[in-house]
């Protein structure tokens, strides 16, 4: 879990630095370039898509891990504000409130304890 953990924070890290130097190099108008890229067809659209596409899984499983409830919802629909930062810091809370146990982190209390 250690292990884990370590990777986490060093995602959260480097994604996060990287992202501050392209926001004071760019911007913030990373919409219209993600989803024109999408449009244009080409690799960088790909990648975009494909990404896209992991967003809206982790987005899924934050919302199935809470049920459905209210507050998945809203925990589920930050995935696509935050991309993988958030889905880390996620995970890391998740692993401290399931103190290491991966089968609660995972599925979530209710589901690891049936």
């Amino acid at each position: 879990m250690t292990l884990f953990r370590l990777l986490l924070i060093t995602i959260i890290a480097t994604v996060g630095v990287y992202t501050a130097i392209v926001v004071a190099n760019h911007g913030l108008g990373l919409l219209p370039i993600f989803f024109g890229d999408i449009a244009k067809m080409e690799w960088p659209g790909q990648f975009n898509m494909d990404f896209f596409s992991f967003l809206t899984l982790g987005a899924t499983y934050i919302m199935w891990r809470h049920h459905f409830a209210p507050i998945g919802l809203v925990l589920g629909i930050l995935v696509f504000a935050g991309g993988a930062p958030y889905m880390c810091i996620y995970l890391l809370v998740a692993s401290f409130q399931a103190n290491g146990d991966v089968k609660e982190m995972l599925l979530g209390k209710r589901r690891a304890a049936s």
